[in-house]
């Protein structure tokens, strides 16, 4: 419930833009940097609020991050001017990047190694869900009562995720009276493994998020598809991701390995087919929503497996993937916004997004080989210590086991 408000309120502005802009009296382009601010907001928060709560319990971090995330929602609702507002922004960013980091920790260990990835999958569903739904409702609330009431429901909402998290999330402090220690947790993230994520993190998202953001003016001027309906294209494209991630989640569980080398294959051909159909209108929709259903599918995996192979700094790696995410996300996506102007026109998003999805096979098949090659060798140390203890079962290692060391 909380990624969903948090991703929510993302995305909301792009459907209320103009009346922002138009009750606070500036141009539309002032009102969208309310989006990057965001963006950039969680891009620091993750990493830097996780480090900076380091000797607080997840609970309530949890709690912190969602009180202010209520602040800011309230301070935007009663905003005289922008530029409060992008202060605002920012500030929620920082809280929002917290949030969704320790989220898939404590998500993580509640569901144990077993169900870990589900778990995480769930978590990061929240997020798909809000396009499909969040962004939608706040553009009617935002009908009925004005753009600030939008941002007061998302307040009230947050209250009430609050008491829930309060509720239901258990007290985790350190055992007799021990605090983490931040220099023994950064040795984590010396992990060759983790920073592969990290990269498969920022390419795939970059990568997809690179063609969906231009998608409407391709939609419209290239496929013949009615801009009324594009809205609707759009939700298929969410419905799909929100599906994606839960089975993906379950997927992860056993074979994590192949869900992140196998979703971006899968992408990185039907986003070719984007580039090279873009002009058959059916053919558009069917594709983008098997882009949905396949593209961003494998994040919940991603940031789950950026909290195995961080070890002790599980929080910050989880922290680390979400500002991976939304780096990929900024780096890529002027780019593509640049390749507009190239020859290739409107197609120029789905062919830097096809080539950008593309290297996310390189980490995550490296990661796939090394994971391999580890699970053989401590399978053939375990035979050798074994070869004396007859009574023992010698049933050979899953190259790809849940549980990650």
């Amino acid at each position: 419930m909380g990624t969903f408000l948090m991703l929510t309120t993302e995305f909301v502005v792009a459907g209320i833009l103009p009346d922002i802009a138009e009750g606070l009296g500036v141009s539309l382009a002032r009102v969208g940097s309310l989006i990057t601010v965001f963006a950039a907001g969680m891009i620091v928060g993750a990493p830097l609020m996780t480090m900076l709560t380091v000797r607080l319990s997840p609970r309530l971090t949890l709690i912190l991050a969602l009180g202010i995330f209520v602040a800011g929602h309230v301070w935007v609702a009663l905003a005289s001017d922008v530029d409060q507002i992008v202060i605002a922004r920012f500030l929620t960013g920082l809280a929002t990047g917290a949030f969704w980091a320790v989220s898939a920790v404590v998500a993580s260990r509640a569901a144990g190694s077993a169900m870990g990835s589900r778990a995480v999958g769930i978590v990061a569903a929240g997020g798909s869900l809000a396009t499909v739904l969040g962004v939608p409702i706040g553009a009617y609330v935002a009908q009925l009562t004005g753009w600030r009431g939008t941002f007061w429901a998302l307040a009230i909402a947050a209250a009430l995720v609050t008491v829930l998290v309060s509720r239901s999330v258990p007290r985790d402090e350190p055992a007799n009276g021990e605090r983490p220690s931040l220099v023994a947790d950064l040795a984590g993230l010396l992990s060759v493994r983790l920073w592969l994520v990290l990269l498969a993190c920022a390419t795939t998202s970059g990568g997809v998020l690179a063609a969906y953001s231009f998608i409407a003016p391709v939609l419209i001027g290239r496929s013949g598809v009615p801009a009324s309906a594009v809205p609707l294209v759009l939700t298929v494209f969410g419905i799909g991701s929100f599906v994606g991630t839960l089975v993906a989640g379950r997927l992860g569980d056993r074979h994590p390995h192949a869900v992140t080398i196998v979703t971006p294959a899968v992408s990185t051909v039907l986003m070719a087919a984007i580039f090279l159909f873009s002009c058959w209108s059916w053919a558009m929709v069917t594709l983008i929503a098997l882009l949905g259903l396949f593209g961003l599918s494998a994040n919940g995996v991603l940031i789950h497996l950026a909290v195995r192979f961080s070890g002790r700094a599980a929080s910050l790696g989880s922290a680390l993937s979400v500002a991976a995410f939304n780096l990929g996300t900024a780096v890529v996506t002027p780019v593509a916004g640049a390749a507009l102007a190239s020859p290739l026109g409107l197609d120029g998003p789905a062919a830097v997004g096809t080539a950008v999805i593309a290297l996310t096979l390189i980490p995550t098949t490296v990661l796939g080989i090394i994971t391999l090659r580890r699970g053989r060798t401590r399978s053939g140390r375990d035979s050798a210590d074994g070869s004396s203890r007859r009574g023992l079962s010698e049933a050979p290692h899953n190259a790809f086991p849940g549980t990650l060391r």
